[in-house]
């Protein structure tokens, strides 16, 4: 049938529509709003394109509304049913609030496109006229098909993905390593391991802690049994920071291990990873780091944050939590998305030496 709009909602729908379509409904849903209030003008900072299977939609929609303000300025969702034959869309303009006089309100704008197998030899041509021209556009695929992502890599300069989802570890290392080659890749189970880095980083901070970067001796890390490659990315970002010489881990059961080598000093790290099957919630469960002047530092998840412990080389000990450590999976996506506009310098070094290190 044909497009119809609601001038309360900023809404259009079609049924065997066609991509152009699409877009002339969105340009004239955003003339409409501004026709009625002039301060609201349309957020301009990101493209988003979501490959989502059709009976998860709703479960991803939830998710993306809890990002808040690092919503896209245009989200694109591809709803995936395999036997649909008929390209159905839907296209709505939001906002958070209608500006006063003299203020600005920014429009943020969502299409559903419901397609089905018929359609994934033509994902270009249906997303290119969606995607506003000159933004960054990031592209994410919660359920898999990562042939769907590859022909959607050309038209965006980021994905975002989650290794933990990923068949194996050792694939999903693969995988970000290939995908790393076409696009800025953005992978959530780097970003939850963030309050861990700050927390290893902060220790080690004052000039006499400095001092015993180079006295490292052993790192050892617990996580959820999903969480096989935010271990050995964290391991890897200690590695790539220090200058350390690393080779292959040999991994038997729940447990990877092996040794480091300091970049001058040539003195061992000993690494060892083990899973935590008690922990209920993907990521990290703890981390310490011992060194030869008897200096240890822990962290390992709590109530409410953090806890942490340190012993200095005279047996001193001092124990502690960090409140708020944890963003939840819905900060942790909006940082995701944040992130595809940004570059993280330290992701890229920490991946290579953590497939580096992969048994």
């Amino acid at each position: 049938m044909a497009g119809d709009l609601s001038r309360a909602d900023a809404v259009w729908s079609a049924q065997g529509t066609t991509p152009d379509a699409i877009e002339a409904a969105l340009r004239e849903l955003v003339t409409q709003r501004h026709s009625e209030n002039g301060g609201l003008v349309p957020a301009r900072a990101l493209n988003m394109i979501a490959f989502v299977e059709a009976p998860y939609a709703g479960e991803i929609a939830n998710r993306l509304a809890g990002v808040g303000r690092y919503h896209a300025s245009r989200l694109i969702v591809l709803s995936y049913e395999p036997k649909r034959l008929r390209l159905d869309a839907r296209a709505v303009v939001s906002t958070d609030s209608e500006p006063a006089a003299g203020e600005i309100g920014l429009m943020r704008e969502t299409v559903t496109v419901e397609i089905g197998a018929r359609h994934l030899d033509d994902l270009v041509t249906i997303v290119d006229p969606l995607v506003v021209t000159d933004l960054a556009t990031l592209v994410w695929s919660p359920h898999g098909h990562p042939e769907a992502v590859q022909e959607l890599l050309a038209l965006a300069q980021a994905v975002l993905l989650d290794s933990v989802d990923e068949p194996s570890w050792r694939e999903a290392i693969v995988r970000a390593c290939r995908l790393r080659e076409q696009a800025y890749v953005v992978d959530l189970a780097w970003l939850r391991s963030i309050p861990w880095r700050e927390r290893v980083a902060a220790a080690f901070d004052s000039a006499p802690m400095r001092a015993e970067l180079e006295a490292i001796e052993t790192v050892s890390v617990r996580y959820h049994p999903d969480s096989t490659v935010a271990a050995l990315l964290l391991v890897g970002w200690l590695a790539s920071r220090l200058d350390w010489q690393t080779s292959r881990l040999s991994a038997a059961r729940e447990q990877i291990s092996g040794k480091a080598r300091h970049g001058e000093s040539a003195r061992e790290i000993a690494i060892h990873l083990e899973a935590a099957p008690e922990q209920e919630v993907r990521g990290l469960q703890s981390v310490a780091i011992a060194t030869a002047s008897g200096r240890r530092i822990g962290l390992r998840r709590g109530p409410g944050g953090l806890r942490a412990r340190s012993r200095d080389g005279e047996g001193r000990e001092r124990e502690w939590t960090i409140l708020g450590a944890s963003r939840g999976e819905s900060g942790i996506l909006g940082e995701g998305i944040r992130q595809s506009l940004l570059r993280d310098p330290t992701y890229g070094p920490a991946l290579d030496a953590a497939e580096a290190m992969t048994p």
